[in-house]
């Protein structure tokens, strides 16, 4: 059987299209069956990685670092930060590894990059250091955790073909720092913004303000629609593009659209899309909202159902 487009054939059809003739590379007949196999591939790889020992369902708390040392659940050490960047002072018997090698004392990090972040180890505990919105934070990571134990799975709509689209990135003409809010109240980051990617889906022309992706070249977008806070996450999904082609072709599989952190867990500082990002359509395509959450309360994590 036969469909417009799959993902196995999506790197042809990005190659093939212009940004004149999106339509005709959406007409190629293209397996459907191995587009949904490759859809589930990459979801179950997803999920994997989401769920691994040390990934975000394994957080345990979020800790704001500040002038006053204080101690962590679940981390050793007193922990407090200044102009300078954080500090840990570690007790006698109290075990802390960078890099494979021990810590000892006091242990200056230096000024940590917005977004940027070191990852100690303590045992089977892995404790995110990181800067988010102009702010320090610690971040345990436990696999013992139970909310990672107990979770279950993402639910999704069924991958479709309908919901890809060829589009076009328009580039500005220098990149945009763009200011979003963020899941945590007050917290907003700021982000470059290289371009637009321009599409039309199901007949409707829609624009979106893209990022840089992690892959050099790639970007994705932040965006909401209308099944935003009814069958998917009210605050935000992410969708990742491959580089654009040579004539700025990209190729918008909305099947690919995944939950950000701050669906399973308050622990999470994720950005909300930018304002123009909220699409007045419904993408019924990629992930659902999740099953269960983690809410913090008096800073422990309670798994509570969605």
């Amino acid at each position: 059987m036969t469909d417009t487009l799959t993902s196995s054939n999506a790197a042809a059809a990005n190659a093939a299209a212009t940004p004149d003739a999106p339509a005709a590379a959406l007409a190629a007949p293209l397996d459907r069956a191995a587009f949904a196999r490759e859809w589930e591939e990459w979801h179950r790889a997803h999920e994997a990685s989401r769920a691994s020992g040390h990934g975000f369902l394994a957080v345990t708390g979020l800790h704001w670092l500040d002038a006053e040392p204080k101690r962590l659940d679940g981390t050793p050490g007193l922990w407090s930060t200044s102009d300078a960047g954080p500090v840990v002072e570690l007790a006698d018997g109290e075990l802390l590894e960078l890099d494979g090698v021990a810590l000892d004392g006091r242990h200056e990090f230096g000024q940590i990059p917005e977004r940027g972040g070191v990852t100690l180890r303590s045992g089977d505990l892995a404790i995110e250091l990181a800067r988010r919105g102009g702010n320090d934070i610690v971040r345990p990571r436990d696999p013992a955790f139970p909310f990672l134990a107990a979770y279950s799975g993402t639910p999704t709509y069924l991958p479709n073909p309908r919901w890809l689209a060829v589009g076009r990135f328009v580039p500005f003409d220098e990149p945009r720092e763009v200011t979003v809010d963020a899941a945590v109240e007050g917290l907003q980051h700021v982000y470059e913004a290289p371009g637009e990617v321009e599409f039309v889906l199901r007949g409707e022309a829609f624009r979106l303000i893209a990022f840089n992706g992690h892959a050099p070249g790639s970007l994705f977008v932040l965006f909401t629609d209308a099944t935003s806070g009814l069958t998917t996450y009210a605050a935000n999904r992410s969708l990742a593009i491959d580089a654009p082609t040579e004539d700025g072709t990209v190729l918008l599989d909305f099947n690919r659209a995944v939950n950000l952190p701050c669906a399973y867990t308050d622990y999470a500082t994720c950005p909300l899309p930018p304002a123009g990002n909220r699409l007045p359509v419904g993408i019924e395509a990629g992930e659902k909202t999740p099953l269960a959450r983690v809410e913090a309360t008096n800073a422990t994590a309670t798994s509570t159902a969605v």
